[in-house]
């Protein structure tokens, strides 16, 4: 066997850290044959050519799928990973080093500098492995190939069909494409899904936090946002316009932190709410005022659907509104002006229905397609322009607040009262005790994953995300349709490390060479025994 021992499965993450393959590079797009390569190495794949796919994601990007098929059952644990990192530029003059875990872990004990406290102190204990993507998240994978090579070798009564996907940092282009495979693979070999396991790494809570985490459900993550669109006027007449930062400045304030937003579930809780973009889309300097601006707010969901947290976001929108119109009228009847109007708060799908029935359907297409073509623009900018353009041409309207859902969105996924997971969060957790390994359960994983696309969120109103999302099936979608064929639950397993997406990204060794491969053994294991047990 390639990879049964402790020493051969460090040798194998290393390759695959080795294997550079940040969001949106080369890398990246050559990964996925790589690992085919390496994956036709197991006669098994020789002899089941079939059995071992590329699925096609988009800018050359592929999906790995591999199934090992016991003849005798239909019960299947799909084993989820990504292979994307994000960047390395933080390793500075040890950019070279940062995908090669051994010689960065040494050049790190010569000198420790660029590492905080906590790192340091890890470090000198020779128990962590240091490198980008250790961590977040080839070691997963690597427990992946592993539990694939034991089950051929053991012929395991069940069957495993592991996927790993690019682009699980920015988008999840690659599972949202995946999902897709996978409802096919299911039809095609007759698979009955029973288990959704992802290993994406346990997060530390803090830095002096040494528990280890099992997780029974991944937290969602939406982002509402909205373009501002206020009256140019020339800086000399400042009251004979609005600035779209003056407008944007209130509803920034009311979304910050704003606990309407919180939810709780079985005694967690979500982030606050917190602005990731805002700006004027003002493209250089000149003495007439910004009166276009656009924001972005991160929002967390455990059980909230996209109209309930539309319908927040436009509760909150009117009140920052009114805040604002209160506080320009008041300038204005100061001064003896008469402003520009009241403030509208519309949805992005009242303003597209408004330019259709003002331009027709064929303009209001073509407007969007200018945008839709321009490959220097992302799914985000795309969202925020395509509302821009159809403001333009419907200025009657302003001054507004355009509200929409720019991408990603994920769904929320939880299973903490599934049977099957119960029983398997009690083995793992006694297992654990066996091991001396301080584990504990968590039911949201807390750091966004792919398990989001793997359990249907029965959100009857998810309609108010494509209406409001303005790239919806042109450059972004959720294959919900697929999505809901699945039953099965979804559990989150994987190794102990600290730091993601930091220099100091690093592994803990013993959690991942000797103790993750046993609990994720007698786990699948457990699984195949509690599932093939039929009426």
């Amino acid at each position: 066997m390639m990879w049964e021992t402790p020493e051969k499965l460090r040798a194998l993450l290393c390759e695959l850290v080795s294997w550079e393959s940040q969001t949106l590079t080369q890398g990246e797009q050559q990964f996925s044959k790589k690992l085919q390569a390496k994956l036709q190495q197991l006669q098994y794949f020789e002899k089941n050519p079939t059995y071992l796919n590329l699925c096609e994601v988009d800018h050359g990007r592929q999906v790995v799928s591999a199934l090992y098929k016991n003849p005798e059952v239909d019960e299947t644990v799909v084993l989820i990973s990504h292979f994307d990192t994000v960047q390395i530029e933080e390793y500075g003059s040890l950019i070279p080093l940062a995908t090669m875990p051994e010689e960065l872990t040494k050049a790190f004990l010569a000198n420790p500098d660029q590492l905080n406290d906590s790192a340091k102190k890890d470090l000198v204990s020779g128990e962590y492995l240091f490198g980008r993507g250790v961590m977040d998240m080839k070691m997963g994978l690597a427990l992946h190939l592993q539990m694939i090579e034991r089950a051929i070798e053991e012929q395991w009564p069940i069957n495993l069909l592991l996927i790993t996907v690019p682009d699980e940092e920015v988008n999840s282009a690659g599972m949202r494409q995946a999902v897709k495979h996978i409802t096919e693979l299911q039809k095609e070999q007759d698979l009955e899904i029973v288990l959704f396991l992802n290993s994406e790494p346990s997060f530390s809570q803090d830095p002096t936090d040494l528990k280890e985490y099992i997780y029974s459900g991944t937290i969602g993550k939406i982002m509402p946002s909205a373009l501002f669109y206020g009256k140019e006027t020339h800086v000399g007449e400042p009251l004979k316009g609005m600035t779209a930062p003056f407008m944007s400045a209130f509803l920034t304030a009311e979304m910050e932190w704003n606990d309407q937003f919180l939810e709780s579930q079985y005694g967690e809780v979500t982030p606050l709410p917190v602005s990731l973009q805002l700006k004027d889309l003002k493209d250089q300097y000149s003495t007439q005022t910004p009166y276009r601006a656009v924001a972005m707010y991160n929002v967390f969901l455990m059980k909230r659907s996209a109209e309930e947290i539309m319908t927040i976001f436009e509760e909150v929108a009117k009140t920052a509104m009114e805040k604002c119109q209160s506080r320009y009228d008041e300038v204005c009847s100061k001064h003896g002006i008469t402003g520009v109007g009241e403030i509208r708060v519309l949805r992005f799908e009242e303003l597209r229905n408004y330019a259709v029935e003002k331009l027709g359907g064929e303009k209001v297409v073509e407007l969007t397609a200018g945008i839709i073509t321009n490959e220097s623009l992302d799914d985000r900018e795309m969202s925020l322009r395509i509302a821009d353009r159809l403001m333009i041409h419907c200025q009657e309207l302003a001054p507004a607040v355009v509200l929409l859902f720019a991408p990603p969105y994920y769904p929320p996924a939880n299973s903490s009262d599934n049977k099957l997971i119960q029983g398997a969060v009690s083995l793992l957790l006694n297992e654990a005790k066996k091991y001396d390994i301080p584990l504990e359960q968590i039911h949201y994983f807390n750091g966004i994953c792919d398990l989001s696309y793997c359990q249907f969120y029965a959100d009857k109103e998810w309609q108010t995300y494509e209406k409001n999302s303005p790239v919806w099936g042109e450059t972004y979608d959720i294959p919900f349709q697929e999505i809901a064929q699945f039953s099965a639950p979804v559990l989150n397993v994987g190794p102990f490390g600290k730091d993601p997406h930091q220099i100091s990204e690093r592994l803990h060794v013993k959690s991942a060479f000797e103790e993750m491969p046993e609990l994720l053994s007698k786990l699948l294991k457990y699984v195949g025994e509690s599932t093939k047990v039929k009426e």
